[in-house]
This record gives structure tokens, C-alpha cells and sequence, in this order.
């Protein structure tokens, strides 16, 4: 046996949720649909049928390490058609596999390094402060939508894209409008695929004029190095295929208005801790910052199809079977964190977990495997926004309903968070 593979015939009676399809039932549960069945079956892992085929579910820090295994999984044509033609678009990294996969990836993290992360740090405090003077003249402020619109901001001056002051608003309502919708049907979801039909347009354009010399971004930004990034034969990406890319680093920024969103609530439900954040502590912060990734529901699950047969702690995966990894549950685990249901920043304090525990954005190794890489834009951004929202200004939090449901994702806050009368603090 080796991390719970064996290859022997002998196998468990996987636990089967009866009936013909439960995508329903995923779609009214939300975040809550694979922990649920977990709890009620008193295991990590069972099989069910979603979008009329076999699927396994599973969750917990074991369970990670597997679906992260990339000789036991592809994602190739894993992500169901409706979020691909919102969240991811076609032909981007999440699909890629193998060696694509690796020098995909790599494109990405060059963006990652200390100058190129500080830089993004530099951009952020730059727009935080702009959006302080505008809400000082503001008799309301709704935090979530102007979060998204500070977050295109900075996307797009980090990633070199172009864009005119009179254009952000659109541009950050489009953007989220694809990860808003991926989890949708009808209209909702119709305008999230509207909007990633409009982008991929205005990007490829973009991209086309990078190459013809008639918009030069800075050389080390996103548009230039993904406009002359070459695939494995040598080829330029094709115009479509660098569009997404470059969205690929533009929607997951407007989306961390998700993660600000709710560090506006903890700073408000959590005065205790707010106090803690005065001293301007940065590694308080930095436990801060991930118990809010850990705590909040953000992405839901991820999937994956089973690349060949194995067995797996006696339970058989066939080739071909979507599988399902629980990301909600397994930051919620009681066997890895204890009273997962607390707020608890000092849980951080000297955690030492493994990179298939803690899982907010994806498990395994940024560079060989599929966890995010833009988890590291996330925490930075994150920091400096904390820093606004519990030192820089005061304002007052008027009575609102800041409940969220666990069946929509992403998961919000009904009222989005108001502030009213922000001062900057002196």
C-alpha cells in the first residue's frame, strides 16, 4: 500500500446515493451537498450521479492528496460546458494536463516573483487610497460592488491591460458576472456567458494589437508575456486561447472582492479580534487573512476525471468517472481543524499543515500540479485591503442583513456589506 493505493482485487462497497440524478439536489445545497451526504453516510467519500453520469464525491485532507495525484486524474474536459463558457473559457490552464499543463502553469507563476508581487502590492495600497477619497464623499457605500470595481482596477494595471476610468464599471460587472453565474441557469447564467463572450473579444483585440506593435503593456505584465508565450511546438497561443489567459488572471483578482467582502463582516462580527489588527502585526494579519480564506465559503468543490482504473483504500475509480473534491468540507474538517465552526485567526498561529489540508483555492504544488496560482495575489491583495478596512479609515456599519446562504456560489452577504460616513483615520 502506498498513501492508500493498492492493487489488489479486493474492494469496498463504495457508499451509493440512490436515484437517477441528484444535480439537483447539489443546486439547492450548495457548499453543503457533498458534506451533507459525507455526514449521513459517516464517510469521506460516496458515489452519486450528477448531469446524468456516475460521479464520486469526496473531502478531507486524504481524499485531496489523491485528487491532486495527476497519474490518477486529468482535467481535460472535466468542467461541465456551462462553466467553462463562464468561469474558465476554453483551452485555459484548468484543462490543460501533462506537460501542456507544466509549461502552461509556468507562464503564470513567472508573474509571481517578489518584484512582481510587490509591484501588485504597490498597485493596490495606489487604488485603496483613490476609493477612500471617493467614499469620503459618498452618503453609502456598498462594499462588494465597490470591491469589484477596485479589484478590475488593480487587475488590469498589474496585468498591463489597458482600460479607461469610464469602462471599470462594465468591465468589473462583467467579470464578475463569470464567476457570479458559473453555478446558475437561465438568464443569470445566459448574461455570465454575454459577458465572457464580450471580454474574449475586447482581450483578443487587444492581444492582436500587442503583436502588431500598436499597444506595448510593460514587458514583464501579464498581456505582453501571454501575447508572445509559446506552446510546446513553438507556436504563439492562438488569439482566443491568450484572451483567456489573460482573463484567467483579471476575473480571479474582481473575484477576491468575494474574500473582502467577508472581511468586512469578521471585522465587524470579530471586534476582538479588529483590536488585535491595531498594532499593525503583519503576521497577525497574515492569520487573519487565512482564516477568512479557511472560515467563508469561496469555491465550492473541484473536478476531476479519473485518468485509469485504480483502487484507492479498497474503493474502485474507473477510468473516465468525474469525481468531485469537497474544497467547503475539507476546510471544514473536523479531523483536520479543530471546532473548524469558530473564527479563529490564532489557529494559524503555528499550523503546519500540509498542502492538501488547508485548501481554499485548490490543494498540491503550484508549478506540477493544479492548485491556484494566483493564491499568492489573493493573500497580498487581502492584506492590504484588511489593513484599510480595520486601520486606515473608521465609518459606521448601519443595521443590515449580513447572513449568507450556503446554496448560492458564491456565497455573499445579503446586503453586501454597507458602510456609511468613512473618514480616513488620522
Amino acid at each position: 500500500m502506498r498513501n492508500g493505493e493498492t492493487y489488489v482485487s479486493n474492494t469496498n462497497q463504495m457508499p451509493k446515493e440512490e436515484g437517477i440524478d441528484h444535480s439537483l439536489s447539489l443546486m439547492r445545497e450548495g457548499y453543503m451537498y457533498i458534506s451533507n451526504r459525507c455526514h449521513s453516510f459517516n464517510s469521506e467519500i460516496f458515489e452519486t450521479r450528477l448531469l446524468g453520469m456516475k460521479a464520486i464525491c469526496m473531502k478531507g485532507e486524504e481524499a485531496a492528496e489523491l485528487f491532486y495525484d495527476t497519474e490518477k486524474f486529468i482535467r481535460k474536459d472535466a468542467a461541465p460546458n456551462r462553466v467553462a463558457q463562464t468561469l474558465f473559457g476554453k483551452n485555459g490552464v484548468q484543462a490543460l494536463d501533462g506537460h501542456a499543463h507544466k509549461q502552461r502553469k509556468e507562464m503564470f507563476m513567472s508573474l509571481m516573483s517578489p518584484d512582481g508581487l510587490q509591484i501588485l502590492n504597490d498597485i493596490t495600497k495606489e487604488q485603496w487610497e483613490k476609493a477612500v477619497d471617493k467614499w469620503e464623499q459618498m452618503d453609502r457605500v456598498i462594499l462588494y460592488d465597490e470591491a469589484k470595481e477596485i479589484m478590475c482596477k488593480i487587475a488590469c494595471q498589474w496585468a498591463g491591460v489597458p482600460v479607461q476610468e469610464d469602462e471599470v464599471k462594465e468591465l468589473a460587472k462583467d467579470l464578475g458576472a463569470m464567476f457570479e453565474s458559473a453555478a446558475t441557469i437561465g438568464p443569470v447564467h445566459w448574461l455570465g456567458r454575454h459577458a465572457r463572450n464580450q471580454v474574449e473579444k475586447w482581450v483578443g483585440d487587444l492581444i492582436i494589437e500587442v503583436r502588431d506593435g500598436k499597444v506595448n503593456p510593460p514587458v514583464n505584465s501579464a498581456l505582453h508575456r501571454f501575447a508572445w508565450h509559446r506552446d510546446l511546438e513553438g507556436n504563439l497561443l492562438d488569439t482566443e486561447t491568450a484572451a483567456v489567459e489573460v482573463i484567467n488572471i483579471l476575473r480571479p483578482i474582481v473575484a477576491i472582492a468575494v474574500f473582502i467582502n467577508f472581511i468586512g463582516v469578521a471585522v465587524h462580527h470579530y471586534p476582538e479580534e479588529r483590536e488585535k489588527l491595531i498594532s499593525g502585526d503583519a503576521n497577525y494579519a497574515r492569520m487573519f487573512v487565512q482564516e477568512v480564506r479557511r472560515f467563508y465559503p469561496f469555491f465550492p468543490f473541484v473536478v476531476a476525471l479519473v485518468k485509469k482504473d485504480f483502487t484507492w483504500n479498497g474503493y474502485r475509480f474507473e477510468e473516465g468517472t468525474l469525481t468531485l473534491l469537497d474544497i467547503y468540507g475539507t476546510n471544514h474538517d473536523p479531523m483536520i481543524w479543530e471546532k473548524p465552526d469558530m473564527f479563529c485567526p490564532n489557529r494559524f498561529a503555528k499550523w503546519e499543515g500540509s498542502p492538501f489540508s488547508f485548501i481554499p483555492q485548490g490543494g498540491g504544488d503550484y508549478l506540477m500540479g493544479h492548485r491556484c496560482a494566483g493564491e499568492w495575489v489573493t493573500i497580498e491583495v487581502m492584506k492590504v485591503s484588511l489593513d484599510y478596512l480595520a486601520n486606515q479609515i473608521d465609518y459606521d456599519v448601519p443595521d443590515q442583513d449580513l447572513s449568507f446562504g450556503m446554496v448560492n456560489m458564491p456565497s455573499i452577504p445579503h446586503s453586501k456589506v454597507e458602510i456609511n460616513n468613512v473618514k480616513r483615520r488620522m
